[in-house]
């Protein structure tokens, strides 16, 4: 009797394992990096090829980044939300098909939140399709050395050919913070607001308990683990690490930490920074920001340094012609200009305008909010595809990074040029 109580049992353990499905530990992979001079301080499995999940988004974000700083599409955009994007599972932002959203709170969702339904209608209003976007995503990932990964969608849910590295996420969360500073401190944002609603950062557990740690990303699928990359600063020294395959939210943010410390402990206090290069693509680079210092003032309008008198932005100067819709990107042509001053390379671009007069009326109200800025700067208005770009030029590349951070504590859009 006792034997068949026994049978009967290991019959019905037989039937229970069979009917539930066994949850397979995620491979593990971790990294740590000298952020300032890309050394690899620790590595474990850090060029096997796993799921990235939410990791992904920092592809997403860093791609967007650079979209708006070409002037493919600007902060203030409003893009209208696609079925498809509106159908995306959580985590989410919760937007509606056909609704209409500025582009910088699709940015700053998919950045604090991870919302999925925020990366889609990313990807969907530079590229025109997910799938196109997916292409340029990993196009952007080979010219940044990261070789092993492969992008299948913009937000990171679990897809067949979608894979990464340890290696290839520490090294683009070190291009986030090199290639695009003035965005950088969205990831360490506690909460922001989305436009339709206020969102809490998915890792604000680590940013409140870890010294110095100002970022980056967590990402979390059944098939990836509990990931994460993780950034922190202490007296100058910044460290980036990485964790693919953690076992819950707490293991994996004691592990990070236990990373980062290993970190500090290990980077000389003073080194030579080895910042990066911006991507190369088709022998080509393009220009952009560099990480930025502090701060500085234009002239009253109209006046060089020397009292001489140019043209304004409000100039009278011919309309300009229409000219067919192309494939290709536009050439900016200059429309309005001052003067340019030999020596000085870099300047700043302000946020495209609909209209000529409207890149005028912001240059000028820009100019004396900032009148402790943007000295010697010349004012300028580029005929750009779809508008008109006001910018200040004529700047050392010292002083365009000063402006832009000052502009920027002013919630001005400001993006760092080069050849101004």
């Amino acid at each position: 009797m006792i034997r068949t109580a026994l049978l009967g049992f290991a019959t019905f353990c037989a039937i229970w394992l069979a009917a539930v499905p066994m949850v397979r530990a995620a491979p593990y992979a971790e990294m740590v990096i000298d952020a300032r001079t890309g050394e690899v301080i620790r590595s474990r499995n850090a060029d096997t090829r796993l799921h990235p999940a939410s990791l992904t988004k920092m592809m997403t974000l860093y791609v967007a980044f650079e979209a708006v700083r070409q002037g493919e599409i600007t902060l203030d955009t409003e893009v209208r939300i696609s079925r498809n994007a509106a159908n995306e599972v959580p985590s989410k932002l919760g937007l509606r098909a056909g609704q209409r959203i500025a582009f910088r709170y699709l940015i700053r969702a998919a950045a604090v939140k991870s919302a999925n339904d925020a990366a889609t209608a990313i990807g969907e209003a530079i590229a025109g399709s997910e799938s196109a976007f997916t292409e340029r995503m990993t196009r952007t990932a080979r010219a940044l050395g990261m070789s092993n990964t492969t992008f299948r969608n913009a937000h990171g849910l679990t897809q067949s050919g979608h894979l990464s590295t340890a290696r290839d996420m520490t090294t683009l969360g070190r291009r986030l913070f090199y290639d695009y500073p003035q965005y950088y401190n969205l990831f360490s944002r506690r909460t922001t607001d989305a436009g339709v609603t206020r969102v809490r950062n998915t890792n604000r557990r680590l940013l409140n308990a870890y010294e110095g740690a100002d970022g980056i990303k967590t990402g979390y699928t059944n098939a990836a683990g509990f990931n994460l990359v993780s950034s922190a600063e202490r007296d100058g020294v910044r460290i980036i690490a990485t964790v693919f395959g953690g076992r819950s939210t707490a293991t994996r943010n004691a592990r990070i930490a236990e990373l980062l410390d290993l970190g500090f402990a290990n980077a000389p206090r003073r080194v030579t920074e080895r910042r990066p290069s911006l991507p190369v693509y088709n022998g080509a680079t393009t220009t952009g920001p560099t990480a930025p210092a502090v701060s500085m003032r234009p002239l009253a309008r109209g006046t060089s340094a020397a009292g001489a008198v140019y043209a304004s932005a409000s100039t009278p100067t011919a309309a300009p012609a229409p000219k067919p819709v192309s494939a290709q990107p536009e050439a900016p042509r200059v429309v309005v200009t001052r003067a340019s001053t030999a020596g000085q390379e870099y300047g700043i671009t302000l946020s495209r305008q609909g209209t000529r007069s409207a890149a005028d009326k912001l240059l000028l109200r820009t100019a004396l909010q900032e009148l402790d800025t943007l000295d010697q700067a010349l004012r300028r208005i580029d005929r750009v595809r779809g508008g008109f770009a006001p910018s200040f030029v004529g700047l050392s590349q010292r002083s365009a990074e000063r402006a832009c951070v000052r502009l920027r504590a002013r919630d001005v859009d400001c993006d760092i040029i080069l050849g101004g």
